[in-house]
């Protein structure tokens, strides 16, 4: 079991939740890349992909909500920290095999903390923007295995996912 005063940086050495203080950091470069996906019917990525969704470009739409989730980050998660955010890009692949689509987002800051909520968040709010753009023909899609799979920069360094 993890000592909350030394392992869980969120907390004080009360145990109450904190914003971590990165003032002290050094500024370095950081990179994070998460990935998830949307489960569907067949029937429902027949529609998403021949363009026929009546809310329009779903795919469009979502990596435009995954780059504005990034950014808003700060604001949805209590204990993040306000990043300038220098990248954000999502890349939305259709995959027939799944049905569904896989979905990455890749963020990048020069900053004193990293960047992996805003790539999850990126991913997160894609996801659901699918789901909210394809409900009316299906309420049965799955929004799921959301994870890192890469970051650098900072203290830690490297991190690759297996």
């Amino acid at each position: 079991m993890p000592d909350v005063n030394s392992d869980l940086t969120h907390f004080d050495p009360k145990g109450d939740a904190h914003m971590v203080d990165v003032s002290q950091k050094p500024v370095t470069a950081r990179t994070a890349i998460a990935r998830g996906q949307v489960k569907m019917t067949a029937a429902t990525y027949a529609i998403m992909t021949d363009g026929s969704a009546k809310k329009g470009d779903v795919l469009g739409v979502a990596r435009l909500a995954g780059i504005m989730g990034a950014k808003k980050c700060s604001e949805l998660i209590p204990l993040c920290h306000p990043l300038p955010i220098t990248k954000v890009a999502l890349e939305l692949t259709p995959d027939e095999t799944i049905p569904g689509v896989v979905i990455e987002a890749t963020v990048k800051t020069t900053g004193q903390t990293g960047i992996e909520m805003e790539a999850l968040t990126a991913v997160s709010v894609a996801g659901l923007t699918i789901y909210d753009m394809l409900k009316a023909v299906e309420k049965t899609m799955e929004i799921g295995g959301i994870r890192l799979t890469m970051k650098e920069g900072g203290k830690s360094g490297l991190f690759e996912a297996e």
